[in-house]
This record gives C-alpha cells, structure tokens and sequence, in this order.
C-alpha cells in the first residue's frame, strides 16, 4: 500500500499563498472601482457648485466695473460742455489749441476719444487729429445732443464689427447752441480683460442683441443664435472637447453641442444683461487630481502584491541601479560637454566684440560720406552769412555783420562738432547724455535754416506746448536730426503752388516731433531708410540723411517714422523717451 506523497515545506506555503494573493488582488480591484467611482460623484458636485460660486462672484465683479466706466464718463460731457476754453473757441472759430486741450483731458479721463463739433456738426477739435474736419451732421449723438438738455447715451455697430459707445451733450452759449462735446467710452478693453481659456463672456442690451462679447463673431447677434454659429476650434470649444463627458456635470446651456455652465445677470443701466458660459474643465481637474491621488495609493499595494507572486522584481531592481549608474556617468560626460561649449561660448563673445570693433573701423569709409553729407547745411548757411556780411559792411553796418559773424562761428563749432562725431565712432563706449529740451532745439534748428526759409515762401505753422518737453540725449545730433527733416519737408514742396509745413511737438509717454509738408507724398516706404536712396536730382543730395536721421534716433532710444497723410504729403515723426525727475532717480 503506497503513501500519498507530501508537498515539500516550501511548496505548501507556495501554494495557498498565490491563491490568498489573487482573491487579495480582486478584492483590491473591486474596492478601487467603487472607492473611484463614489468620490467622483461626491466630489464633483461639490467642486462644481464652487466654480458655479466663483462663476458669479466674477460676473458680478465684471458688471461692477462696467458700470462703474459708464458712470465715470457720464459727468465728463457735462464738464466739458462748460469749459470756458472749448465755448470761447467755438464763439470765435480760433480752435488751434482746443485739439490740444482735449488730448491734455484724454489721459487723465481714461476716455476712448474726445470730439467737439460745431453748430453744423463739423469736427473742429478731438484727440484723434485724423478726424479733424469729419461731418456728424447726421449721426444720433449729435441730433440727440441738440435736441436734450441733458447728456445723451448712443450705442452704434461700426461698419468693421463691434460697437462705439458715447456720451454727448450740447454746448451752449448765450442761450443757443453751438456745437457738441462727444466723449468715447472704452468698453473694449473688458472684452480684452475677460478673455480667457475657458470662460465666454457677452453683453446684450434691452433688445437683446449682443453688444460686448470674448468672441467677435458674437456681436449683432442674439445669444441663440451666437451659440449655434460658436466655431468648434474656438477657446471654449477646445476646453470643452479635451473634457471627458461626465454624466454626473449638470449641463446649463450648449455651445456646439457640449455642456457648459451658464451664469446670468442685469446691469442696472439701460436694461443691459450679462451672461458668463463656464467650461467643466477646472472641476475635472481638482475631481482628477484627487482621483489620481487614490489611483496611485491602489498602484502601490497592487505593486506590493505583484511583488510578493514573482521574485523577478528582484532582478529589475538590479537591472535598474545598472542603468542609473550609467545613467550618471552619461550624466557627467554631459556635463563635461556643457562646460567645454560654456568656454566656447566665451571666447566666441570675446570674438565677436573683436569683429564689432573692426566693422566699425571698416565702416569710416561710409562714416566719411554721411559727415560730408551734413556738413553741406551748415556750409551752404555759412556762404549765406558771409555774403550778408560782406554787403552789410559796405552798407557801413559792423554791428550787424558781427552778429553774422557769431552765427558763423556757431555753424564752425557745430561742424567740428560732427567731425568729432566720426573720430568718437571708432572708439569702444557711448558718450555721456544730457538733458535736452526738445523746443530749444527746434528753435535753433529753425535759426540755422533762417537762409532758406527766407529764400522759400513756404508757410511755417508750429505748435510747441507752454512746458518745455525734455529728453536725455546728445542736442547737437537732435538737431541734426531735426535739420533733416526740415530740409527734406522744404524740398518735397518745391513743386507745390501753396507749400506748406507744420511742425507740431508734443508730449506724452513720449516726446514726439511731428514734420509734415503737403508735398507729393513717398513712393516706396519701405526703402525710405536704406543708405543712398534718394528720390531727388543728382547733385541735390547722396541719400544718406534719413539713414543717418534713423540711427540717431535708434541710438537715443527712439524711433523715426515715416508715412504718407491722407490728404496729401508726407509725416515724419521722431519719438524719444521723455526724461523727468522720476525717471533720472530710477536710473
């Protein structure tokens, strides 16, 4: 009689072992399913009324500051419509500082734009000089303006998309009306602060048609009829769309088909509405983040479990610390590579600025024809003065002459002045600026072209503010700069019956000092500040004065514009960062 045959020891605790493992393994899949599934839907109802909270608090954050902009620029027409400047210009049709005046207003107010229109409706003052002349006659803020006493409010869709909001009011004077102050509202830039990744915001007025929106192709629309032609690939469409469809997300309203969540609220102005539609995508991710946080727990006993039916962890876990050692070593051969390239990098700096120092050097020759070029002003004013001269001591008039005399010399030491300009080009370094202000220069500018304004008949019209406008910079290049310009403005209109130049400067976030001459305007716009172009007769100039204007100006921290007026000529305008007390300490 055989006797059963027994397990070895080890082989008997084998066995029921694995066995106990893989009901510990089922029992461990089934308690994560059920452990997921319940703080899912525990969690995103809660996280959902909270985005639903924050949803409201910001809506009713934005409709504040909405309305708080519209209020703010309700009394302004009011104020203006008083200003005794604006109504003694209208009086006296004198409106060459009233432009001014209102772009002095414009900042302070935060407004869009400022206009004044006369008796006929016709722009004779506004902040925006290339509306200067428009006609109003028939629009709603200047028929309802006349017909009130009181301010009045227009909503109006501009032909290129969007809406302009304005207050205006009738300006009055000795019981008549003569003219019409219309203020702009900016209420673009909260579109612009809205904007987000997975919020859609809009405005409807008392009709119901969207006024404001995150979305242009929105506005005009009704919110219907805006959410049917919603374009898949827009921001909301996308936060949706990488959103998994989780039936537990109650669903407010539908953009494209897709679920979002819909805030809605008044705006005690005129009927106005605002509605907020709000992606589920912040919920998924704080539902997610604690999700993966169980998820990871359960990976972690399932992988003790795992560990504990095969010994082969062992041999990864060695295979593992092989890799990561030469890993580490990669690492320092890595490292190694990286300082080698730091060392290049470094001498290829010390290399370049090698290479900088002889293009300057090689680029004299070039220096040497723009210097010629600018010597010829002062030249060309020099000949002139020494002609006067020369006439007034024959007429027996030394005291005069002498003043020619000091004009020379100045033009001399203005000369060498440049000369020194391509000796200091060679050199490492920049010099030292110095406070500048901008209306001496001009003065003198328009001093040393004294001869050929006089030989022209050219109408010089020149605005400079009361104060005088400073920047930090080098004058005599200033004025150099400004020379160019002028004596480009008097050639553009030789050919003009009525030339024509103005010169305004002005002062804001910069300083800026605009030449403009009703000449025929620029050809090629693009080339305009290359060297050696040039549109006029050979002999009259090389084409280098722009260039040279250009880097200046560069070279002061500004910029030279160029560009062609609508109604004829060109406008040059050099902008230079404005020097005060403020900005000398924080440098």
């Amino acid at each position: 009689m055989k006797t059963p045959r027994k397990l070895p020891l080890a082989d008997r605790r084998t066995a029921p072992l694995s066995w106990r493992l893989r009901v510990a393994l089922a029992v461990l899949f089934l308690l994560a399913v059920a452990t997921v599934w319940i703080t899912n839907a525990l969690l995103t109802d809660r996280f959902t009324e909270t985005t639903r909270n924050r949803a409201e608090l910001r809506l009713a954050l934005y409709s504040g500051n909405l309305l708080s902009e519209l209020r703010r620029n309700a009394i302004v027409p009011q104020l203006l419509s008083r200003d005794p400047s604006l109504i003694g210009a209208l009086n006296s049709s004198d409106y060459s500082q009233s432009s001014q005046r209102l772009i002095s207003y414009v900042d302070e107010i935060g407004a869009a734009s400022l206009m004044m229109l006369d008796s006929d409706g016709r722009t004779v003052a506004a902040t925006d000089r290339n509306r200067l002349g428009e006609s109003h006659r028939n629009m709603p803020y200047y028929v309802d303006a006349l017909r009130s006493n009181a301010t009045v409010f227009t909503t109006l869709q501009r032909e290129t998309g969007g809406y302009s909001f304005t207050y205006s009011r009738r300006m009055d004077s000795q019981g008549s009306a003569i003219g019409v102050i219309v203020v702009e509202v900016d209420l673009a830039k909260f579109e612009r602060s809205w904007a987000g990744i997975s919020d859609a915001v809009l405005v409807t007025n008392s009709e119901g048609t969207i006024i404001l929106a995150t979305e242009p192709r929105w506005r005009g629309l009704t919110p219907s009829v805006a959410l049917q032609r919603e374009p898949p690939d827009s921001a909301i469409e996308r936060a949706i769309q990488a959103t998994a469809d989780w039936t537990a997300l109650p669903a407010d309203a539908y953009v494209q088909g897709e679920a979002v969540m819909s805030i809605a609220g008044r705006i005690p102005f005129r009927g106005w509405s605002m509605t907020s539609f709000t992606t589920y995508s912040s919920v998924r991710e704080r539902v997610n983040g604690v999700l993966a946080l169980e998820i990871m727990g359960f990976a972690i006993l399932a992988a003790l479990a795992f560990y504990a039916l095969s010994r082969k962890t062992a041999l990864r876990m060695a295979l593992f610390q092989r890799e990561s050692a030469e890993l580490r070593q990669l690492n320092l051969r890595l490292q190694r590579e990286i300082a080698e390239r730091e060392r290049v990098q470094e001498t290829l700096a010390v290399a370049e600025q090698t290479l900088a120092q002889s293009s300057k050097l090689a680029a004299l020759g070039e220096m040497s024809a723009a210097v010629s070029h600018e010597l010829n002003q002062p030249l060309a004013a020099m000949k002139t003065y020494l002609a006067g001269a020369r006439l007034l001591l024959r007429r027996n008039r030394p005291d005069e002459a002498l003043t020619a005399f000091h004009r020379i010399d100045d033009l001399i030491e203005r000369m060498g002045g440049i000369t020194r300009q391509l000796k200091s080009y060679a050199r490492k370094g920049q010099a030292e600026f110095s406070p500048v202000d901008m209306g001496d220069a001009l003065a003198a500018s328009l001093s040393m072209m004294e001869p050929q304004l006089k030989s022209r008949k050219v109408q010089i019209t020149r605005i400079v503010p009361d104060t005088p406008v400073r920047v930090l910079g080098d004058r005599m290049r200033i004025e150099q700069v400004m020379i160019n310009l002028l004596r480009n403005a008097l050639d553009a209109t030789k050919a003009v019956d009525d030339p024509q130049v103005d010169i305004i400067l002005a002062s804001g976030e910069t300083a800026t000092l605009t030449v403009r001459d009703n000449g025929y305007g620029i050809e090629d716009l693009d080339a305009l500040f290359e060297p050696f172009y040039t549109t006029k007769q050979p002999g009259d100039g090389v084409g280098l004065g722009l260039a040279i204007s250009s880097g200046i100006v560069n070279d002061l921290g500004g910029r030279l514009i160029a560009r062609n007026a609508e109604a004829g000529g060109a406008v040059f305008e050099m902008q230079l960062p404005i020097w005060n007390e403020e900005s000398q300490a924080a440098e």
